[in-house]
């Protein structure tokens, strides 16, 4: 590692750019910034970074494919990678530990967050590749994280008690009584049909379905509203964090 580090620090938000290499200046470590992930890959081996830095969410190749790369090449395996994402949840954590991230950080962050991040893999050796059944214990772990604890699921099978057969019981008898012959009806007056019953037997689930699918599309409408909202509240706040950094040069 040379005496002055360098950070890859790849983004298509020009605001994240700028506020991160004002913020890393003040650390004596150096950051290139990218617009996307094509641009940082060109050069990754030819000028050699010391941590990669990358959004998940890029309009090329996304954070995991940069991240995968890295991790799958000969000579850059070592490189650390950290990965940021708008949503941390159990997908994009299952997503993360596959493509070998070394770090998972949530958007919006404060930079110096990142910076200690940063300063922490500079400094930690990089360790061997475990073996296959302690990545399958890891990976195990890191899925319970957004699970119910499986003591919990335990006990609540131990309160349902378990359902008795019920005896096999010979069916009754069926008896039919002698049919009654219908008196001939006129041959001018028309057989009356009966009205054909409505088909409400799979009427009933497919409304049931419809109201489930018609939920699941709200809660996601919701969602996708909160997230845009902590967007545009976390652009304002580095905006004005760019605004005092500059001032403050």
């Amino acid at each position: 590692m040379s005496a002055t580090p360098t950070v890859y620090f790849i983004d298509d938000s020009a605001t994240m750019r700028e506020v991160i290499k004002i913020a890393f200046r003040r650390e004596n470590i150096n950051v290139v910034a990218y617009n996307d992930a094509n641009s940082a890959l060109s050069q990754i081996e030819i000028n050699r970074p010391d941590v990669v830095i990358t959004d998940v969410i890029m309009p090329d190749k996304d954070g995991y494919e940069v991240c995968q790369f890295i991790k799958q090449s000969a000579t850059l395996s070592d490189i650390p990678v950290i990965l940021m994402s708008g949503v941390v949840n159990k997908s994009v954590a299952e997503k993360a530990f596959s493509v070998k991230a070394d770090e998972l950080i949530r958007k919006p962050f404060q930079p110096q967050d990142l910076i200690t991040r940063v300063r922490h893999l500079l400094k930690a050796p990089v360790p061997a590749p475990p073996p296959a059944e302690v990545q399958a214990s890891a990976a195990a772990a890191l899925s319970s994280i957004f699970q119910t604890p499986a003591s919990a699921m335990t006990a609540t099978r131990s309160r349902v008690a378990p359902a008795t057969a019920a005896p096999t019981q010979p069916p009754a008898p069926v008896t039919y009584a002698p049919a009654v012959a219908a008196a001939p009806m006129p041959a001018a007056v028309p057989v009356p049909r009966p009205a054909a019953p409505a088909h409400a037997g799979p009427a009933a689930p497919d409304m049931q379905k419809l109201r489930l699918e018609m939920m699941r599309l709200e809660g996601l409408v919701k969602k996708l509203q909160s997230e845009l909202a902590a967007e545009r509240e976390y652009s304002k706040a580095l905006e004005a964090h760019v605004k005092t950094l500059a001032e403050s040069e």
